[in-house]
């Protein structure tokens, strides 16, 4: 499998959360996490109301996110619409 330029960007990272951050600062709930595999930032899919890993991404510019479901191991770049599975 060939993957774009930005999966080089991924590093080794400490979790931000044990959820998706911006809705543990705001006492709401999310559905499947979503970690930035560039600073550890944890937001949700975009079946959430807030949509935060995408959120993250536009203001950071960070590209790729990666599942944290249990037996999942894709990843996507919002840049290029790729989906990765497995993920580097």
């Amino acid at each position: 499998m060939e993957y774009c330029e930005h999966v080089e960007g991924m590093v080794e990272v400490t979790l931000s959360a044990d959820g998706c951050e911006d809705y543990l600062k705001m006492g709401g709930r999310w559905t499947h996490l979503r970690p930035c595999p560039i600073c550890g930032h944890v937001g949700c899919r975009d079946n959430s109301p807030n949509r935060h890993s995408t959120k993250h991404c536009d203001t950071t510019k960070h590209p790729i996110v990666k599942s944290f479901e249990p037996r999942e191991d894709w990843g996507y770049c919002y840049p290029d619409d790729q989906f990765f599975e497995p993920l580097p």
